[in-house]
């Protein structure tokens, strides 16, 4: 894979500088409240130093050291705690984060046809950094991940099973079951294609453009109007030069917040099937013990990427995680039912545009278990991701036209999620109906890959490559994430020095054993969600900027 570009956020000189968006005379200032600490290089080996947004990352580190205190000290107390949080936020406020995720779609695809889509990222004489391979490569890796692995044959079984079982309703008249929609009683075929339709609608073009906006407004008023690479860029269109103050201080703490908590939540998700599959391969009991050991050895690996370099770290580990997962992919599509899986590609992909309409709904939903626990739960996951990924994406897509960028961020991704969910999911499935194999659908979420991998042959080797997987997947995260968050704590710097991401990966392994102690995946979905609602109100005011920023382009 590619390096992606470390570009020069130096501002243009005023005449090539769009007429729309003024030179940010305040960007000197968020460069003048930095802290640089023991600069004392000898032959290019550092002693000690830092680099950092003092108000930022202050506030953050402290913020977050102060929590994860809290949750280890008073873990019995904070367990009740995250399940009312999660639970609060998902039933009263589903309607906000499934309408604001459709206005995230809606402004792509209005961007896609009308004349702003025109505009080039880095200006109207930028060319690509990346072939159109390369590129689509960096996209499908940007879009695989540790929920790919949990959730691959989880979730379509889970919403199989429930839509099985048709609707139920209490004594209140409310339905209690988790079938989405209308469910599918008692019909095999119905309910796998309702299925996967709801499976795809979690990881198609809503999520991915959650990410699309992130990385398009980043890209914009980094690559075209010279502001640094944060965040509080964005808003510079709506709040001027207050954007170099506490404004932009609370909008970059935000991203902090929702970067970490994120992480945290994948992270915990990936402990959680990497200990369930060495319990199932090797016996060795899935305990909070092994988990928090899992946590520890694998952000210590983390460490080691972080100090070898992006290229001798993280560029290898994901290229080496880019080729398994595809192996993996291509070995249960080749001796899975492999015309079930290429014909069901397209099946799933009808009925998830079919159903598509009604899964958007944010209003008046009577499959609200579904709505508030599946969808409202995903997309505050996503828009916590959404710094984390739509910095990774900005980066790599200097020189692409806004069409083209668009297009090809909610297309590709979208797609190789569809295939992915299909060939993971459509076995599992198959394997229920078709073969009478009950033990993918009684399993825990965490081990249904490892008892659908267990029907076909070489089980135990595959298993243990989606262990790895999973593994390096958390690593790849780790790392990568620690660079955002560094990033955005250190003004819009991307060389920021190591100490800094070394810390911010610690804290990252930190707060998900913090979180899994106290509550597991309850309190992983519970901080999502809540650090997800306030960055879903920064995402939509992000939106006008976007907007204004492209109106004063020129096409």
């Amino acid at each position: 894979m590619d390096k992606p570009p470390l570009h020069d956020t130096t501002p243009q000189p005023e005449a090539e500088k769009p007429s729309g968006i003024p030179a940010p005379s305040g960007a000197a200032n968020l460069i003048d409240t930095d802290y640089v600490v023991g600069q004392d290089n000898i032959k290019g080996r550092f002693l000690f130093n830092l680099d950092i947004h003092g108000k930022v990352f202050s506030i953050s580190a402290l913020t977050v050291v102060l929590f994860v205190v809290l949750a280890l000290a008073l873990q019995s107390e904070v367990e009740p705690l995250f399940g009312a949080i999660r639970g609060w936020l998902t039933s009263n406020l589903a309607w906000f984060f499934l309408g604001s995720a459709n206005i995230f779609v809606l402004l792509c695809l209005f961007l896609i046809v009308s004349p702003l889509g025109k505009v080039r990222l880095g200006g109207k004489d930028a060319t690509p950094d990346h072939s159109y391979a390369g590129w689509f490569s960096m996209l499908f890796a940007a879009g695989m991940g540790i929920g790919l692995m949990f959730y691959g044959v989880a979730e379509p079984m889970s919403h199989f099973s429930a839509s099985m079982g048709g609707v139920s309703l209490g004594e209140d008249g409310l339905r209690t079951d988790w079938a989405p929609l209308g469910a599918a009683a008692g019909n095999a075929q119905e309910a796998a294609s309702l299925a996967m339709a709801s499976t795809i609608f979690h990881w198609g073009l809503h999520p991915w453009a959650i990410y699309a906006i992130v990385a398009l407004a980043l890209a914009l008023f980094s690559f075209n109007k010279g502001l640094p690479l944060s965040i509080r860029s964005i808003f510079y269109p709506l709040l001027g030069e207050r954007v170099w103050g506490w404004p932009g201080h609370v909008i970059d703490i935000l991203a902090v917040f929702a970067t970490l908590f994120g992480l945290a939540t994948s992270l915990g998700l990936g402990a959680e099937q990497a200990a369930g599959g060495l319990d199932h391969l090797f016996g060795i009991t899935a305990s909070n013990t092994s988990k928090v050991l899992l946590i520890v050895g694998i952000t210590a690996i983390a460490l080691l990427s972080v100090l070898a370099g992006l290229d001798k770290g993280v560029k290898r580990l994901s290229q080496l995680n880019m080729v398994l997962a595809i192996l993996l992919l291509g070995f249960i599509i080749v001796v899975g039912p492999t015309l079930a899986i290429i014909t069901g590609f397209f099946s799933n992909l009808g009925s998830y545009l079919t159903h598509l309409p009604a899964l958007s709904n944010p209003i008046g939903r009577e499959d609200a278990n579904f709505s508030q626990g599946w969808t409202a739960f995903y997309w505050a996951w996503w828009i916590s991701w959404s710094p984390f990924v739509g910095m990774f994406i900005a980066r790599v897509s200097r020189g692409r036209t806004v069409r083209e960028f668009l297009v090809a961020v909610l297309l590709v991704p979208s797609l190789a999620s569809v295939l992915w969910m299909t060939a993971f999911g459509g076995t599992g499935i198959g394997q229920l109906v078709g073969d009478g194999f009950t033990g993918v659908q009684d399993a825990a979420l965490e081990l249904k890959l490892f008892a659908m991998l267990a029907q076909l042959p070489l089980a135990e080797i595959t298993s243990f490559i989606g262990i790895i997987l999973v593994i390096v997947f958390f690593i790849t995260s780790s790392d990568s994430g620690s660079l955002v968050i560094d990033t955005i704590t250190a003004g819009g710097k991307i060389n920021a020095p190591t100490p800094q991401r070394v810390f911010w990966v610690i804290i990252e392994g930190v707060i998900a054993i913090a979180l899994l102690l106290g509550g597991g995946l309850v309190a992983l979905q519970a901080m999502a969600v809540s650090t997800g609602l306030p960055f879903t109100i920064v995402l939509l005011v992000g939106c006008v900027a976007i907007v204004k920023g492209l109106m004063s382009e020129p096409r």
